[in-house]
């Protein structure tokens, strides 16, 4: 693989809330608010046929926000694999090396475009380790095929560096978050991506063709 390209696992839950709701207050955590959001435009690409989708990989290139660049998502043991690589006009070599086999010989193309007003809200712990960051976002997402254009809120907490490396105690630390999200009005998202709500479905997979 490129030295371009660069790899984590994505450990995260996905909440849908109202969108008049109120920010996140999350109660018995530090948390460190950013001055102004996030404005991240994505354009996610799959075979016509929905060759990718099928086998839960995401191709995606975004603009905005401190990744920028392309993204290759795969499922994993624990969450997702993410593989990222510098914003570029075309896919990266090294990236479409990652779907060709999974192309059935399809073309990529342009599937849906996302636009996000996202607030990166960081979650410390009572060590001041940053253990987690809950994503406010405001989402419009627009499938390219038909026109169609779907608006949501969601907030999304994702795990990054300073959370626990024990499984047991990463998943001890989702579920808190989740208990205090949950009981400021959250309920769990009904779509397991936002790739996945814009063209109209709840899951990837063969099942959610």
């Amino acid at each position: 693989m490129s030295d371009d390209i660069t790899s984590m696992t994505e450990t995260e839950r996905k909440y849908d809330v109202p969108e008049d709701a109120e920010p996140p207050e999350v109660a018995g955590f530090t948390l460190r608010r950013p001055e102004r959001p996030d404005l991240l435009d994505a354009v996610y690409f799959d075979t016509e046929d929905g060759a990718l989708a099928a086998r839960r990989i995401v191709l995606r290139r975004r603009t905005g926000g401190h990744d920028e660049g392309w993204h290759v998502k795969t499922p994993a043991e624990e969450g997702r694999t993410e593989y990222h690589a510098p914003l570029s006009e075309t896919v990266p070599p090294a990236l479409l090396e990652l779907v060709q086999e999974h192309l059935g010989g399809g073309e990529l193309t342009p599937i849906a475009e996302i636009r996000t007003e996202r607030w990166p809200i960081i979650v410390l712990d009572e060590d001041g380790r940053e253990v987690a960051e809950l994503a406010d976002d405001r989402v419009a997402g627009t499938d390219i095929r038909s026109g169609t254009v779907r608006t949501w809120r969601e907030w999304e907490v994702e795990l990054i560096d300073g959370a626990p490396t024990d499984p047991a105690e990463r998943r001890a630390l989702l579920d808190r978050l989740e208990a205090v999200v949950l009981a400021e009005g959250a309920v769990p998202a009904a779509a397991v991506s936002k790739f996945a709500r814009a063209t109209g479905r709840l899951t990837l997979g063969a099942e959610g063709q």
